[in-house]
This record gives C-alpha cells, structure tokens and sequence, in this order.
C-alpha cells in the first residue's frame, strides 16, 4: 500500500502527546516531592500512571480492549488527582485520548467529565479559584477544537489513500493488460511466421514428394518416397497444431458449450461417434479458463482420432458449485503402458496447459476406456 503523505503529521501529533505525558507527569511527581502531603504515594501512582500510558502503544488496532486500557487509565488519574492536586494538568492528554478511542458523541461526554473532575479536585486541595475552574474548561475547549481538526484531517488522509489505492491498482489492470495483449501480439506474430515459413514448406515438401510418388510408380526407392510424404504430411499437421497453439482459442462469437460441440462434430467420421453434454447451469468463466477447457478438448480429441482407433468418443462439461469438469472418454485401444508410464508430450504439454490455470488434469487408460479429466475452481468458491 502506498504510504500516505500525511503519516508523518500524525507520528508527529503522537509523538507530541507522548512527550506532553511525560512532562505533565515529571511535573506532578517533582511538585509531590517538594511539598505534597502524600508525597511518596503520590509519585509512586504517578510511575504507574505513566507505565500503564506507553503499555497501551500494545492495544494499537484493538478498540474494545483499547477502551478497557483508557478505563484503567482514568481511574489511576483520578487517585492521583485525590492525592495531588497538580495531577488536573494530565487531564489535558487524557482530552485527546477520548476523543480519539471514543465515539464522537462519547469522546465529548468523557473530556466534559474529566474537565469537571479537574475543577472539582483542584478545588478540593487548593479552594475554588477563578484560574482553578478556567484552566481546565479552557484546556478542554482547545483540546476539542484540536481533536475536530484532526479527526477531519485524518478522514481527508483516509479518503485520499482510498483514491491513490484505486490508482494503483487501475494502473496495475492497465499494465497486466498491456502484457496480456503484448504477449497475444507476439505469439500471433511467432503463429504467422511459423505459417509462412516451417507450414508451407513442409506442404510444399509433400506436394513434391506426391508428384515423385505419381510419377515413377515404380521406382526402386517408392517405399522410401512413401514414407518422406507421409513423415512430411504428420510434421505438417503437428505445425500446423502448434500454430492452433499460439493463436487465440477459437471462442469468437460463440460460447464454451458451442465451441466443445464444434470440436466433437468436426471429430465425427464414418466408424466414430461422437458426442458432447453439458451438466449443470453454463455460466461464464475467464477468457483464459474457456480457452485452456477449448486447447485441451481439442488435443484429446486429436488423439482419440489419430491414435484411438475409437468408435465413441463423448465429450461432458460439468459445472459444479466449487469447479468446472471436463472429460474427454473414448473407448479405443488405449495408450500403450510403456508409453502411458513415461508420458507423452501431447498429453504433458496439455497437463502443464490446465496447472498454469490452477487447475488439475488426470488421464485413465486401459484398452476399451480412456478418459482425460480435467478441472478447474470456479471463482469465489471456498
């Protein structure tokens, strides 16, 4: 948080009345040695007096018990007031204490009070003078007047902070979305020059290879053209997968549950059956969430096509209270053991996809089943 210009006002009105304490009771104390009748016992509440004053600096933050400690206060004041009668002079810091620990209407009460038991104890030792009954009313005049200017300062520091913390924290928003649409810039740049350079000339490669193929039907080295062609064919689709991978999820103009359905339709073919469910109420969720649930079913989906041998496959979204869950399920071949123990980079590259989320991915397979699943917190949920 941001330090607010004015802290340094208020350590300094604190540090003043700390000070104004101290003073206030060295006199007391001196006054009591030099001719008070309860001299010793007088000095002795005004040491405790003082040590219960620096042990509330503990109390900071905590109002109720705060308020106990300014009872504790006031009752040693007033002893001390029975005892000595220069003790009415630390009524003047304990002004600015109930108006500061009180409620406002209570602050005035207790500093009205305090004035009274000032004028009514200095009377009691000294008699009834005109100074003995001014000096405290007119003390604790001041002290209101000081105690209101500094209330509104300190809700004019408070509102000004509140305003710089909304600052801050816009400009940080601004920033993040400045890296955020940096980083889709340079990944759609890094997308298109990957298109324009690795994708066509790999098609490029394949068209070549297919013509030689055409060509010399038999050719010695057929097989090996063959092969060229199809290695040329898998490397093209898997840049071209990557290219998918650095642009923007395809979520423009459509929602979470019309994205999914696209991407099980399109997987559809003769032999496999696909199809996708939604559970629970859809509701909107973060750009990047939809587009990681969006990467995700697409690369499963992919491998149930290229590698499952499939003849359903099901998609399901799941909108639970605490989590979104998708799962991808097929009932194919599986992924080999060997394989499945070592991972795979598609299925790691999908997995690390779903943790920078704060999510979590898990993947069962054995011959006639395999599910990917994944989940994601919904924002808010304990």
């Amino acid at each position: 948080m941001h330090r607010s210009p004015l802290a340094p006002v208020f350590a300094a009105l604190q540090l003043g009345l700390h000070v104004l304490m101290v003073v206030l009771s060295a006199v007391v104390a001196g006054r009591a040695l030099v001719g008070g009748e309860h001299r010793w016992g007088a000095v002795a509440l005004t040491v405790l007096f003082l040590a219960v004053y620096f042990a509330g600096g503990v109390l900071r933050g905590r109002p109720v018990a705060a308020r106990a400690w300014l009872g504790v206060l006031t009752v040693l004041w007033l002893g001390l007031v029975a005892l000595a009668p220069d003790a009415v002079y630390l009524a003047f810091g304990l002004y600015f204490l109930y108006l500061h620990l009180l409620p406002r209407i209570w602050g005035a009460v207790a500093v009205a009070a305090a004035a009274a038991a000032s004028v009514i104890g200095f009377a009691l030792h000294e008699g009834w003078t005109i100074g003995g009954v001014v000096g405290p009313l007119l003390g604790a005049l001041v002290a209101v007047a000081i105690g209101l200017g500094y209330r509104a300062m300190f809700q004019e520091a408070a509102e000004r902070q509140r305003l710089i913390d909304e600052l801050l924290a816009a400009r940080a928003t601004l920033a993040e979305q400045e890296r955020t649409a940096g980083k889709l810039a340079e990944r759609q740049r890094l997308a298109q020059e990957i298109h324009d350079t690795v994708a066509q000339g790999l098609s490029s490669i394949q068209l070549l290879l297919h013509a030689a193929e055409r060509s010399g039907p038999e050719h010695p080295a057929l097989q090996q053209i063959r092969l060229a062609r199809e290695t040329a064919a898998d490397s093209l689709a898997e840049t071209r997968q990557l290219i998918g991978e650095l642009t923007p999820a395809a979520l423009d103009g459509q929602s979470l549950t019309e994205a999914l359905d696209r991407i099980a339709q399109r997987a559809g073919a003769p032999g496999l059956r696909t199809g996708m469910r939604v559970e629970g109420t859809p509701e909107r969720l973060p750009m990047s969430t939809e587009a990681a649930l969006v990467r995700v079913t697409q690369g499963a989906v992919s491998n149930v096509v290229r590698h499952a041998r499939a003849e359903r496959m099901h998609i399901t979204l799941t909108y639970a209270v605490d989590a979104v869950h998708l799962d991808v399920v097929d009932d194919g071949i599986g992924i080999d053991p060997e394989v499945f123990a070592r991972g795979t980079f598609g299925l790691e590259a999908m997995r690390s996809r779903v943790e920078r989320q704060g999510g979590t991915m898990n993947v069962e397979s054995e011959p006639g089943h395999t599910a990917v699943a994944v989940s994601f917190p919904l924002e808010g949920s304990s």
